[in-house]
């Protein structure tokens, strides 16, 4: 599976940029006119074999987010940018990781990838999360499409995070690695694509 997974990463992700290229170029206008440079937001993640990869979005958030506040980003955080705001809740800041899905980074489907920190923490058993390419969605990714949202309603969103949704996400990762298929990473495009729930 995995020679024919990456040659249809390749192709598809390949045709995407070019069908998708007026949307980029648009979008790095935008953000170039509304709040300036970078127009790319590229963080340090864990790919596959425990790699280190630059990962890419479209910069969401005030220059230098990364120093101020919290580590992750709940709704109406106020380091997001009103435009990145839009970008966000329909998915469009994610558009350039098709770039890291034609390089080979990334798949379509699999573990999101961490940040060295948290990827660090896998042990044991969890550590097949690392045997994969990382994806832009998968099981975890859909049942926590509302993360933001999740983690605003929450008194410590950090501590939400570590101890309620991180390890449900290894799990979840987990056990799409043990039992992915062709037939199943389909399914959890066409899931992403046209706004499916999750159910386990």
């Amino acid at each position: 599976m995995g020679i024919m997974k990456r040659l249809i990463d390749f192709i598809i992700s390949f045709v995407g940029l070019i069908v998708i290229s007026p949307i980029l170029l648009v979008t790095t206008l935008l953000i170039r006119i509304t709040s300036g440079s970078p127009v790319f937001y590229r963080q340090d993640r864990v790919g596959l074999n425990g790699k280190t990869f630059k990962l890419y979005k479209f910069r969401t958030m005030v220059a230098d987010a990364d120093k101020i506040g919290t580590a992750v980003t709940a709704k109406n955080d106020p380091r997001i940018t009103p435009l990145g705001g839009f970008l966000r809740r329909f998915k469009l800041d994610e558009l350039p990781q098709l770039i890291n899905v034609l390089k080979g980074d990334m798949s379509f489907v699999g573990p999101r990838p961490d940040v060295p920190g948290f990827a660090d923490k896998l042990q044991g058993e969890d550590r097949i999360i690392l045997t994969v390419r990382p994806g832009i969605t998968g099981p975890a990714t859909l049942k926590y499409r509302n993360e933001e949202a999740l983690l605003a309603s929450q008194a410590d969103p950090d501590k939400y995070n570590a101890e309620v949704i991180y390890p449900d996400k290894v799990r979840l990762n987990r056990e799409y690695v043990k039992n992915q298929s062709f037939l199943g990473d389909m399914k959890y495009l066409l899931m992403t694509v046209f706004g499916r729930p999750f159910h386990e």
